[in-house]
């Protein structure tokens, strides 16, 4: 003899949050995996710009600035 009784509503109350949790779970998973990536990528390419040419040393010709000349006014 139940002492009570699950109604339609309530089951499908139910099956809807446990459904809400699963896929709140399923998402959380994918996020870390996406952060997990995201940082291995960061941290890759900070190695890669540490063993590009360091300040101290000249930039090659074609990337320097061209000297900046006096411009006279006509008037």
């Amino acid at each position: 003899m139940p002492i009570v009784k699950i109604t339609g509503q309530g089951l499908s109350a139910i099956a809807c949050s446990v459904a809400l949790l699963w896929g709140c779970w399923i998402e959380e998973q994918s996020l870390a995996r996406r952060d997990h990536l995201e940082r291995a990528r960061l941290l890759h390419d900070l190695k890669v710009l540490q063993q590009s040419v360091p300040a101290s040393q000249p930039v090659s010709a074609p990337f320097r600035r061209a000297p900046r000349t006096q411009r006279t006014t006509a008037g």
